[in-house]
């Protein structure tokens, strides 16, 4: 295959401050310590450190003809990332997101929606993205040309047929927006969401029983994510295990459930067992923690690795054990 990772979806440009104390009354003004600029979102994290990491990464997704757009191409093209699958949208704004970053890693932002509601990933297109190992969408919720014309669910089940990994992320907030993502889960092997988005899109707050809801509905395994708590995997054929988080000094949790999706993918690269991998894309994500902006503390391949081997874990929480 020409790729490793595909990566289609939400792609951002993020402005980040930290840290972030309060808003100044009236016109005032308060001084912060850092500021930088990123390229965020779903998919645009996940291409980025799935490239430090070493994957040959396609990047898929609209942008603006705009400053912002024409930086996240620029952008991309420093990380080594294929740009090709980019589409610029005449007239359209690039998604956009201030950040605010508290000292605790924890980031209120103003967002605009843009031009990532406005690519199409057509018939030619269409083969240049199922050409990967991994093909990913990332920002289901937000794609939303391809969500209306039912083109996600399309794109996954060309990928399955040529031999394609899928694994699918999510942007939401309610059952609402359950049907353009029940329509992609019978194409895909793993699907990524973190644990407030399954609950929200499944109703359901136990998180084995909201694992069972989408491993009905056809997806063939799913990987929570738990935050401060670790990551939780449940597959169709009955595996099924949970791993706390590793002990790590927050910076900015911006990206970091993005992140962690580039390490599992690196991992299925690589043919790691499900907990090797599970735990190298919590490694990711925690590396992605320690620095300001997405994808910043993520290195490459091997420090990555040194990282999960050398760095303690937090003691599991009970709410996510394992029953017998």
């Amino acid at each position: 295959m020409k790729y490793d990772f595909s990566s289609t979806g939400f792609y951002t440009f993020d402005c980040l401050g930290w840290p972030f104390t309060a808003v100044p009354p009236g016109g005032g003004c308060y001084f912060i310590d850092e500021l930088t600029l990123a390229v965020s979102g779903a998919a645009g994290t996940a291409a980025i450190a799935a490239a430090k990491m070493g994957l040959k990464t396609l990047a898929v997704g609209g942008v603006g003809d705009d400053l912002m757009g024409k930086w996240v191409l620029e952008r991309l093209a420093d990380f080594g990332v294929d740009a090709s699958g980019m589409q610029v949208i005449k007239g359209g704004k690039t998604s956009s997101s201030i950040v605010t970053t508290r000292a605790d890693g924890s980031r209120p932002a103003l967002h605009m929606k843009g031009a990532t509601g406005d690519f199409y990933v057509d018939d030619r297109l269409l083969e240049q993205v199922t050409d990967a190992k991994v093909v990913h969408i990332g920002g289901i919720g937000l794609t939303e040309t391809m969500d209306r014309r039912g083109r996600n669910a399309e794109l996954m089940r060309e990928a399955k047929r040529k031999g394609a990994i899928t694994t699918l992320d999510v942007f939401a907030t309610s059952p609402d927006d359950m049907k353009a993502v029940a329509e992609v889960l019978p194409h895909v092997d793993y699907f990524l969401p973190s644990i407030e988005e399954a609950r929200a899109l499944s109703n359901i707050e136990d998180m084995e029983q909201a694992a069972r809801f989408f491993l009905d509905l056809g997806v063939q395994c799913c990987v929570f994510t738990l935050g401060g708590d670790g990551a939780y995997y449940r597959h169709a054929n009955g595996t099924r295990f949970a791993l706390p988080a590793f002990d790590i000094d927050v910076k900015c949790t911006c990206g970091c459930g993005d992140a962690f999706n580039a390490g599992f993918a690196v991992g299925l690269c690589r043919g790691m067992p499900a907990e090797t991998a599970v735990r190298f894309a919590q490694a990711t994500s925690a590396l992605n923690a320690t620095g300001l902006g997405s994808q910043a503390g993520v290195q490459s391949f091997d420090h990555t690795w040194a990282f999960m081997q050398n760095t303690p874990v937090k003691k599991a929480a009970a709410e996510y054990a394992i029953a017998g």
